[in-house]
C-alpha cells in the first residue's frame, strides 16, 4: 500500500515513511491510494470477534506486509491492553467508553498504536526521530506515554496556555525523559500552526529529523477505525440502522469512522457534534468552509478553528458536498448546553459524562429516530473536567489513585510566546 498526499503535489510514499515523516512535504496529509475492503466473511463473524482481533484484520488490510503479521499482532495485543465497553445509556441510545487507557482519554487508542509502529520501523534502520505535537488536551498526555522511554525519539508537546484543564495540564507537564513540554502564549490553533510551519521549514528539516503525532499521522488515524467496527459488531443485531455520533474538534477522530465505513463497514451515517468552534457543521449547512479563530469553551479539546483532518474528509468523498453530506450531519453545542445536558442525564439515567461526551450525546439525541441504534464516543473520563462536572451533579467524581500521583507532581514547562522565529530557535539551540 502507498500513500498519496491530499495536496497531491509529491510522489506517493510507503505505510514507514507515511507514518515517520508523519506529513508531506506539500502540507497535506497521508492517505491510503485505494481504499481495502472487508470482506463478507469478516464482517458475518464481526460479533464473534474480539476488539484485538478486529483491529489486527483491519490493520493488515493497510499495513500489508510493512509489518510481519505476527508483529503486529503483538503490536496490537500490547497496545489495545484495556476493556473498550459498548454500554446501553437508554432506549437506543449506545455510548462506546473510549477512556479506559492509560490516560483515560480515546487518544490513547491512536498514540499507543503509533509508539510502537514508529518504535518498530526505526529499530530497523537505526533513525532517530524529533516528534512535535500540538495539543488542545488530551493527544499531549497519550502521545507522552506512548512515547516515554522508546529509543531513538525525542517529543515535544506544544499546549495553550491557559486552555487545559488541570489534570490534563499535570498530565502534560510532570514526564520528563524523552518529553518536553511548551506552555504557549496562545490558542491550540497557534500551536498547530508552530508544528505545521516547523514541518516546512527547509534549515529546520536538515538540522533535525521531524515528524508528527497529531491525529495528522496516518498511524493514528488507523486505529480510530478499529472502534467503530468494534461498536458496530455489538449494536449491529439492534436495528437495521446504525448511527455514530463523534465529538468533533480537529476531526481525526471522525475520519477514522469514515475510513471504517468506506472500508465496507455498514455504518448508515454520523453526526459530527462540535461545540461554539462549528466550521464544519457550519459547511454542512451552508457547503462553506470558514475557518476562523478558535474560541475557548469548557470541551477545550475541541477548540479548534481550522480542523486539519478536515482535508481527508473531503478526500475521502472525492470533494464531492453531496455524497458527503449523505452521510454526515452536524450540530453544535454551546456551553450553557453542555452543562444542561452533563446535569440531565446524570439525574435522568444516573451517567455521567465529560462535557466533550456530552455534545456527543446531545447530537445522537437530536437526530437518532426510534426504530435505528445508536452509539456516540465518550472521548474522556469526567475526572478529567472534575471543576466543571462537580458543580453539576450531586456528588464529588473520585480521583483515580494514577491521577492523584500525577496531581502532586511539580509541572516543568517552558513558556513560549507564539512566534514561529522563537520556536525554531528553540528546536534548533536544545534538540
Amino acid at each position: 500500500m502507498h500513500f498519496y498526499s491530499t495536496n497531491r503535489k509529491v510522489p506517493s510514499v510507503s505505510f514507514k515513511e507515511a507514518v515517520l515523516k508523519g506529513l508531506p512535504d506539500d502540507n497535506g496529509l497521508f492517505m491510503p491510494e485505494a481504499i481495502p475492503q472487508f470482506s463478507f466473511e469478516f464482517l458475518k463473524k464481526l460479533p464473534n470477534l474480539s476488539f484485538q482481533e478486529i483491529a489486527f484484520q483491519s490493520a493488515r488490510l493497510i499495513v500489508e506486509d510493512e509489518i510481519e503479521e505476527n508483529t503486529l499482532n503483538s503490536i496490537i495485543e500490547d497496545v489495545f491492553n484495556f476493556d473498550v465497553p459498548v454500554k446501553n445509556v437508554h432506549d437506543n441510545i449506545h455510548v462506546l467508553e473510549l477512556f479506559h487507557g492509560p490516560t483515560l482519554a480515546f487518544k490513547d487508542f491512536g498514540a499507543r498504536f503509533m509508539a510502537r509502529t514508529m518504535g518498530y520501523f526505526l529499530k530497523t534502520d537505526g533513525r532517530e526521530i524529533n516528534i512535535l505535537v500540538a495539543t488542545s488536551g488530551d493527544t499531549g498526555s497519550a502521545v507522552a506515554q506512548g512515547f516515554l522511554g522508546v529509543d531513538g525519539i525525542k517529543v515535544t508537546l506544544l499546549y495553550p496556555k491557559g486552555k487545559v484543564s488541570k489534570i490534563q495540564e499535570q498530565q502534560l507537564t510532570t514526564i520528563g525523559q524523552n518529553i518536553t513540554a511548551l506552555e504557549v502564549d496562545g490558542t491550540f490553533d497557534d500551536c498547530q500552526n508552530l508544528v505545521k510551519t516547523a514541518f516546512l521549514d527547509q534549515e529546520l528539516n536538515k538540522k533535525l529529523n521531524l515528524s508528527s503525532a497529531n491525529s495528522i499521522n496516518i498511524a493514528r488515524l488507523l486505529p480510530q477505525s478499529f472502534y467503530y467496527t468494534y461498536a458496530f459488531s455489538r449494536v449491529m443485531h439492534k436495528a437495521e440502522n446504525v448511527y455514530f455520533c463523534v465529538p468533533s474538534g480537529n476531526f481525526g477522530n471522525l475520519s477514522g469512522g469514515l475510513l471504517a465505513k468506506k472500508m465496507g463497514l455498514p455504518i448508515t451515517g454520523f453526526i459530527a457534534a462540535s461545540n461554539a468552534n462549528d466550521i464544519v457543521p457550519k459547511y454542512l449547512e451552508t457547503s462553506v468552509f470558514n475557518p476562523k479563530p478558535s474560541i475557548q469553551t469548557i470541551s477545550n479539546a475541541m477548540d479548534v478553528g481550522n480542523p486539519s483532518n478536515f482535508a481527508r474528509m473531503l478526500d475521502l468523498y472525492d470533494h464531492d458536498y453531496e455524497k458527503l453530506t449523505q452521510d454526515i450531519r452536524g450540530i453544535s453545542f454551546d456551553d450553557n448546553q453542555t452543562r444542561e445536558i452533563i446535569e440531565q442525564v446524570f439525574v435522568k439515567y444516573n451517567y455521567l459524562m465529560c462535557p466533550h461526551t456530552a455534545i456527543g450525546y446531545g447530537g445522537l439525541s437530536h437526530y437518532l429516530n426510534k426504530d435505528d441504534a445508536g452509539v456516540f464516543l465518550s472521548t474522556a473520563h469526567p475526572v478529567k473536567f472534575k471543576d466543571i462536572v462537580d458543580p453539576l451533579i450531586s456528588v464529588e467524581v473520585e480521583i483515580p489513585l494514577r491521577l492523584q500521583q500525577i496531581i502532586e507532581k511539580k509541572k516543568q514547562a517552558i513558556s513560549m510566546k507564539k512566534e514561529f522565529n522563537e520556536f525554531k530557535a528553540f528546536l534548533i539551540n536544545t534538540i
